[in-house]
């Protein structure tokens, strides 16, 4: 009786991964995620294919706001990565995700980069080095759609100087382009996230200084499982992988705190 058991249990559980295979092989997984998670998430895909034999990830980056607003236009997309809480709640909210609901991975941080050739310190001054007359242009993301955006604006808000640069800000559509408009020479400085700072292009031209995290509200990020997924099961792994010590690991390396 006993090998009887053990025998249907391991057909079970063979049956389980047979099916995870198949599909894995058949469709890639979709994933939405915010601008700020780039770096991180193609590092992150090469290493989840190669522990997950047949699985592909497919993805898709831009600002939370307007991948949400996609989402609930029908984007065929399996599992989004905001760059806050909100946006997942308002998925799941709308009844597009799966019951267990969003699930924190990571603490963003808005920091402040400035062109190294300027003669700036934004160590010694902050935020207050952007009222310089050598500073034109400065680059963020669209707060209507973008968490970073929101916390640029709520931290300019909060030092006194929003007023004194608005004319300067030149909005991206996510956090992301920000970033590309700084490394091509668009604005003399922005912020973005430190993910972004951080990245060895940006590290060479720039200087950078994390904003104190009491003059924005918090960057908790979190993403929700879709209802629509074609593979529930990958997504489910792909979390686990995400929130379990090798992702965090990743996480931790591109600047991300914990969740």
């Amino acid at each position: 009786m006993l090998r009887s058991l053990l025998t249907a249990v391991l057909a079970v559980c063979l049956g389980c991964f047979g099916r995870l295979h198949a599909q894995s092989a058949s469709a890639p997984l979709a994933i939405a995620a915010a601008g700020d998670l780039r770096g991180v998430l193609e590092e992150l895909k090469a290493r989840f294919e190669a522990s997950h034999p047949g699985a592909r990830l497919q993805l898709s980056f831009g600002a939370s706001g307007s991948l949400t607003a996609q989402i609930q236009q029908g984007a065929p997309f399996d599992v989004f990565l905001a760059a806050d809480t909100g946006f997942p709640e308002q998925v799941q909210k709308a009844g597009l995700a799966t019951p267990e609901g969003p699930f924190p991975y990571a603490t963003g941080a808005l920091t402040l980069w400035v062109r190294r050739d300027l003669g700036l310190d934004p160590a010694k001054d902050g935020l207050r080095l952007l009222l310089d007359a050598r500073v034109k242009k400065i680059a963020t993301a669209n707060p209507q759609v973008a968490p970073y955006g929101r916390a640029g604006e709520a931290a300019l808000r909060q030092a006194g100087l929003h007023e004194a640069v608005k004319s300067r800000l030149v909005f991206a559509d996510n956090i992301a382009q920000a970033a590309q408009f700084l490394q091509a020479g668009a604005a003399e400085a922005g912020l973005i996230s430190f993910s972004q700072a951080d990245h060895p292009a940006l590290r060479q031209a720039g200087l950078i200084w994390k904003v104190p995290s009491s003059a924005y509200p918090p960057l908790r990020q979190a993403g929700v499982i879709l209802k629509r997924a074609s593979n529930p099961e990958l997504a489910r792994a792909f979390r686990a992988f995400l929130t379990g010590a090798e992702g965090q690991a990743l996480l931790a390396k591109h600047g991300f705190g914990a969740p």
